[in-house]
């Protein structure tokens, strides 16, 4: 997903926090340290936001000014920043100032910011607030750095499995609601179907394998006597990552072009009628039926199954907002992320561009909704979601694409012990860099 990015956070420590005269790229608009920002007179934020996560973000925008502009008096800035650029982006702000006071960043980015002494400590306003009371764990556990909360979740998804129901019923074909049940209709799927890829495991897509390694009581790391231990060549791992990518090596689920997909084109595959189920965000059906409109009633999801039963944990992946350390006012910035992340506009944003929000109250219209397309999704984010690890290096975990590689290798040939292992020495070396 977007907000997976590689760590550079490292270079801040080195130029130090807070330095004067150190600017930004040189972009236009008003930052942390600009005009009004401070006490007395007009008083004005900036907020940066990723572009292109809303299809109607000049509306939200104007909506959200004028409604904190109501709340506070205070004028709000909005500035649209390229995923490809933010981090590095944030990093310079860090050090420098010149950024803006709140920003949204990818919720495996969080820790590491904190650690860099880039965010300011929000604890005590989201516990004063009750908000800590009704975020979801992982979305909560993803803004959580050594016992501190330092962001709130804006928005968030998971993933599930979307499949045909036509081809379903024609074969009275019933949702999986276990392993063996999956691997069985992948093997009648793969002999009454000649034509279609029953489900392709796309090599390119590490989280889409997160369910198999928890629903089996693995994990990806864990720390041991102060250190971060890479855990994925345990035997609970290992089992689940076998039954996963046996799928595609045993079971005849996928085709070997798969082994290199990215998610974008499990998408592809299945808006094309080529494919009878594919693990996708809740943020894609959409999308696959505005590529195929008549795909309109023939699709449904359901939560990625549990090992022998109930719902896999799954991956809870999106952004958070935090507030920067350089901010000249703190209060104020918080005002803006508690009217973003509760309420109204927290699930106006969240319906106009297919995610959900990170609150449990949020949660309910989404998992009380009758739409096929929409409650499996909802109902797997907040009963069954999990976060990765929460270590400052996670973010260069993903950068360096230890899991792709893994799960990569895996799929054309690598037998599983030999690819977790190398996976597992890798995420534990990383992890421990500390830069």
């Amino acid at each position: 997903m977007r907000w997976s990015r590689s760590s550079g956070v490292a270079a801040v420590a080195a130029f130090g926090l807070l330095l004067a005269g150190c600017g930004d790229d040189g972009s236009s608009g008003t930052g942390a340290t600009g005009e009004g920002s401070g006490s007395g007179g007009a008083r004005t934020i900036t907020w940066w936001v990723m572009k292109g996560t809303n299809p109607d973000s000049t509306a939200f925008y104007s909506e959200v000014k004028a409604a904190f502009k109501k709340a506070t008096g205070a004028t709000l800035v909005v500035q649209e920043v390229e995923w490809a650029d933010a981090h590095d982006r944030l990093v310079r702000a860090f050090a420098g100032g010149g950024g803006p006071d709140v920003a949204e960043i990818g919720s495996t980015w969080t820790p590491e910011f904190a650690a860099a002494g880039g965010l300011v400590d929000l604890t005590g306003r989201i516990t004063s607030s009750g908000l800590n009371k009704d975020l979801l764990p992982a979305l909560k556990d993803s803004a959580t750095y050594d016992g501190k909360q330092w962001g709130v979740g804006w928005y968030a998804g998971t993933r599930g499995i979307v499949y045909r129901k036509d081809i379903f019923a024609k074969h009275n074909l019933k949702v999986p609601t276990t392993w063996a049940e999956l691997q069985q209709v992948v093997k009648t799927l793969k002999t009454k179907e000649p034509g279609l890829l029953p489900m392709p495991i796309a090599g390119g897509s590490s989280y889409a394998a997160a369910p198999f390694v928890w629903g089996a009581g693995g994990d990806f790391a864990k720390q041991e006597n102060g250190k971060w231990v890479g855990t994925l060549d345990s035997p609970q791992a290992r089992e689940g990552l076998s039954f996963y990518t046996g799928l595609a090596t045993k079971d005849g689920s996928s085709s070997p072009g798969a082994a290199t997909w990215k998610e974008t084109q499990l998408l592809d595959s299945f808006s094309q009628g080529k494919s009878a189920m594919v693990i996708q965000g809740n943020w894609t059906p959409k999308t696959a039926v505005e590529k195929n409109p008549d795909l309109k009633n023939k699709m449904g999801a359901f939560a990625i199954p549990g090992k022998n039963g109930g719902m896999a944990p799954t991956f809870l992946g999106g952004s958070n907002l935090a507030v920067l350390k350089t901010t000249k006012n703190a209060d104020l910035s918080w005002r803006l992320v508690q009217l973003l992340t509760t309420g109204d506009l927290a699930t106006k944003w969240a319906t106009q561009t297919g995610f959900f929000p990170s609150t449990t109250t949020g949660m309910k219209t989404f998992t009380q909704s009758n739409d096929p397309l929409v409650q499996p999704f909802a109902k797997a984010m907040t009963e069954a979601g999990k976060n990765v690890p929460n270590a400052p290096q996670w973010g260069t975990v993903e950068g360096d694409k230890t899991l792709t590689q893994m799960l990569q290798s895996i799929l054309t040939g690598t037998p599983v012990d030999a690819a977790t292992k190398k996976a597992s020495d890798a995420i534990g070396k990383t992890l421990n860099s500390g830069g």
